[in-house]
Parts: structure tokens; C-alpha cells; sequence
């Protein structure tokens, strides 16, 4: 009989329970169950609803079937549904029917609503010391290439030179806006559903206050109806996912890039990349596609779970089962993502003087052939239609500016002089951008110093909120 099979003559056909069964997934919130079990079921005593003798002896069955689930000796089955029925009824084999007293005053809306919060608020400090990592390795390579000169790309066509440091320090701001993003995320994830009930709340005294207080949440939800309906949380994280595994792709991108003969930018360490089974000179970014690749699954989870709220009435529906295996593939995902990603980032071998030999044979001091005449007076509209002549020029004679005489310049503009040939070295050029947020090696460090602040407050926020979810 279920425990809830009072109401019903007939059992439940064997293809309905493996259908409707969600133990296979959630599983996972066994640990969660338990720790909102425990707080619950003090809570029981404190408001005098159960004695603290049935209380004890629930408590420490809890901590028994904690103990079984861990080391596997627990057997879940899809019979009991989901993980919430299997821990009562293993309690209830544990302790006995005072442990049926556990359930007093919630319902399974609540608590599931409560266990993926608990899971959801640990999974986002994780993430936050993952992404940490992978700046602080952005960061070490930035550090590493204050001198190495680059171009820099527009439409993937070589624009301006930019610095190596420069470019890696763009992606640890761009990941910090991704924990930014999740760090404000966590306080609404840090709210406490239990005793919002199935959706009305419940007639028994008890105390939600004391249960949120008890897990670390900063408050309740207020209003029982949106307690347990409420999944907007998890969108939030699979949007924020999304953003991230966006981030990752495009440095995924730049990297199969870069590695290939025809870039010839950096190489990937042997740990991070793979062979062929045909053709034995073959040296394949396969870690950075399949993160890159990997991307169109967290996005379709994100997709997924609009599509399942955007019909639904409050409050609970059975629908709403889907909203976990998208949220666990989806923090599982970026974990291991993560996780390769710094020390493949911190291995990589950076080619300066290819990178460098690439500013040379290109028009990326195009501008600042054009931001000189400007100095010497000329509009910069003239200044602009000048240079492209003198590009056409060149593509024409197969030369790059540099490789221009004097009188070859002059017989452009009279107002060229022989200071030219400094202010086009891609040292100057870089240099020149001697802006906030440039590219000009002093502005550039500046940002580092900047990032370092950064990633100093984040992991004071991770030491401050595994102290919360730890107690």
C-alpha cells in the first residue's frame, strides 16, 4: 500500500509507477531530504506537536537511514515514487510508526520545493569557487603577456594590436559578471518553502522561522500559493548557466582557433588534448569543442523548463517533476567544464613571437596611421580616406605600411615625417591606447589589479556562505 494509498481500491499499474517515478533523479536530494527532515522534525518538538521522545527516535532513524543511503546499503525504489517516500518509508522500517509523524504539517510540495534550494545554494558556491579558479589561470596568463603583442579581431578580420594580457583579462571580467550574477541569484535561492504545506499553509502551530533559521536561509517565502509553485529560482540559474557556458564557448572558440597551423597563436598542453585513430600527426582540441559543444544542451535545458511553467495554474503540478534533471545535468555540466578548464588554461603554451610576426603582416596600425595625420591637423574623415589609399597601395605592391620608404608616405601627405616609423611599431600602437579599460600595457595592469580585488571579495563571499550552509 502507498502512503497514501488510503483513499484508493486498486494498486497502481507497474507502468505508471516506472513513468511517474522520479527516484532515478532524485535521488540526488537524499542528503538535502534529510537535513530538512531533521530541522522539521525539531521544529515538531519545539512547538510541542510531537514529544521530544518521538522526536529523538525520529532523529536519530534519520540520521540511520542518512548513514544507509551514503554507503548504499539502502535500497530506493521506484514503488515509493521519489526520495521524499523513500526516506519515510526506510524511517518507518528504522523506527517503527512514530516515524509516519515526520510529515506532520508539510507536504511533499514543500519539502521538494526545500531540497532543491538546499541543493541549488551549494551547487551555486561551487560553481562561484570553479569560475574563481579559471580567473585566477585567465589572470596568471595575463601577468605572464604584459609584453606579448597580438591582433585583435573585428568580423574575425585583424583590426587593431592588442595585448595577450589584454584579451585574457576581457574573459575574468566577463566570468565575473557570471558570479555576479550568481552570487545575486543565491538570495533568492536562500529562502525557505517548508510550511507553505501542499498550498495553503497548515492548521498546526508550527514555526517557519525556526526551520529557515535552523538551514541557514535568510527568510521564508511569504506566501504559501507562490512557496510551492515557485521555480523561478531554478530558470534564474539555468539562464545564468547559459550565460556562463556562453562565455566558456567563446574562449573555446578563440582556442581551436589559435591552436590550428593557421593561427599558430598558442598549444594546448597533452593533457587536454587528443589523437586520431587515422592519422597520427594530429593534435585535436577536443576538451574546448566538447565545452563549446556542451553549450547547446545547458541552453536546452533552460528552454525546457519555460516551456513546462508557462501553462501551469498555481500551485503544484505534476509537470513541475521536470524541473530537476535539467538542473542537475546542468550544474554537472558546468562543473566538469570548469573544472578542466583552469588547468588547461594555466598549461597553455603562449607563441609570443608568432603572435607578435602576425602584428607585422597585416594593417591593424592602420588607425594609427590615420589618428597621426589627425595630430598633424588633417580631419579625421580626410585622414581616414588618405590611409585607405595608402592601404590599397600596398595590397598592391605587397608590402605592409612599415615596409614604405619616406617619399612613399610623403607622396600621400606632406605632413608625414620621420617620426612615422615609431608610431606604427605595434609596440607604440598598443601603447598609444593609454585609456581606462585599453590595451596599453599600464591600463592593462591596472585591470589586473582590478580583477585581483575581484576574485579577493568572491572567495570572502564563498568563506562567508559555506559557513551559513555548513552550520
Amino acid at each position: 500500500m502507498k502512503l497514501w494509498g488510503g483513499r484508493f481500491t486498486k494498486p497502481t499499474n507497474e507502468l505508471v509507477d516506472e513513468y511517474t517515478a522520479s527516484i532515478y533523479f532524485d535521488k540526488k536530494l537524499a542528503k538535502y531530504d534529510i537535513q530538512g527532515s531533521l530541522a522539521h522534525v525539531e521544529m515538531l518538538n519545539v512547538c510541542g506537536i510531537i514529544s521530544k521522545e518521538d522526536a529523538d527516535k525520529i532523529t536519530e532513524g534519520l540520521k540511520k537511514v542518512a548513514a544507509k543511503i551514503e554507503s548504499g546499503e539502502a535500497e530506493l525504489s521506484a514503488e515509493s515514487e521519489d526520495i521524499h517516500m523513500n526516506v519515510e518509508k526506510l524511517l518507518i522500517e528504522e523506527v517503527g510508526p512514530v516515524g509516519g509523524k515526520l510529515h506532520t504539517g508539510r507536504s511533499r510540495n514543500d519539502q521538494v520545493a526545500l531540497d532543491m534550494r538546499l541543493y541549488l545554494r551549494v551547487a551555486l558556491v561551487d560553481l562561484i569557487s570553479l569560475l574563481g579558479k579559471v580567473q585566477e589561470s585567465l589572470l596568471n596568463q595575463a601577468k605572464a603577456n604584459l609584453d606579448t603583442v597580438m591582433p585583435g579581431y573585428t568580423h574575425l578580420q585583424r583590426a587593431q594590436p592588442v595585448l595577450f594580457g589584454h584579451h585574457m583579462s576581457a574573459y575574468v571580467f566577463m566570468f565575473q559578471r557570471d558570479v555576479e550574477r550568481l552570487q545575486d541569484s543565491f538570495k533568492r535561492v536562500n529562502k525557505s518553502p517548508l510550511g507553505a504545506g501542499a498550498l495553503a499553509g497548515t492548521t498546526f502551530p508550527i514555526d517557519r522561522e525556526f526551520v529557515a533559521e535552523r538551514l541557514g536561509f535568510d527568510g521564508i517565502c511569504e506566501n504559501s500559493l507562490d512557496a510551492v509553485s515557485d521555480r523561478d529560482f531554478v530558470v534564474e540559474f539555468l539562464a545564468n548557466a547559459s550565460l556562463i557556458s556562453t562565455h566558456l564557448s567563446r574562449l573555446c572558440e578563440e582556442m581551436v582557433q589559435w591552436s590550428s597551423a593557421e593561427f599558430n597563436f598558442i598549444e594546448l598542453d597533452d593533457e587536454f588534448t587528443t589523437g586520431s585513430s587515422m592519422m597520427p600527426q594530429k593534435k585535436n582540441p577536443d576538451v574546448a569543442e566538447l565545452v563549446r559543444g556542451k553549450t547547446g544542451r545547458v541552453y536546452g535545458h533552460l528552454m525546457g523548463m519555460l516551456t513546462t511553467l508557462k501553462g501551469l495554474p498555481l500551485a503544484y503540478n505534476k509537470d513541475m517533476q521536470e524541473d530537476k534533471e535539467g538542473m542537475f545535468d546542468t550544474v554537472e555540466t558546468l562543473k566538469g567544464a570548469l573544472a578542466l578548464f583552469a588547468p588547461m588554461i594555466e598549461s597553455m603554451q603562449v607563441k609570443k613571437e608568432n603572435m607578435h610576426q602576425a602584428v607585422k603582416e597585416d594593417f591593424s596600425n592602420a588607425t594609427d596611421l590615420a589618428d597621426y595625420l589627425v595630430g598633424k591637423g588633417m580631419p579625421f574623415r580626410e585622414s581616414h580616406a588618405v590611409v585607405g589609399q595608402v592601404v590599397l597601395h600596398c595590397i598592391n605592391q605587397g608590402q605592409y605600411l612599415l615596409d614604405l620608404s619616406l617619399e612613399e608616405f610623403q607622396s600621400f601627405s606632406n605632413l608625414i615625417e620621420e617620426d612615422i616609423f615609431n608610431a606604427l611599431t605595434p609596440e607604440t600602437v598598443v601603447n598609444a591606447r593609454n585609456v581606462a579599460g585599453g590595451t596599453a600595457k599600464n591600463r592593462v595592469e591596472e585591470q589586473i589589479e582590478k580583477a585581483s580585488a575581484y576574485l579577493k571579495e568572491n572567495k570572502e563571499w564563498i568563506e562567508d556562505k559555506e559557513t551559513i550552509i555548513q552550520a
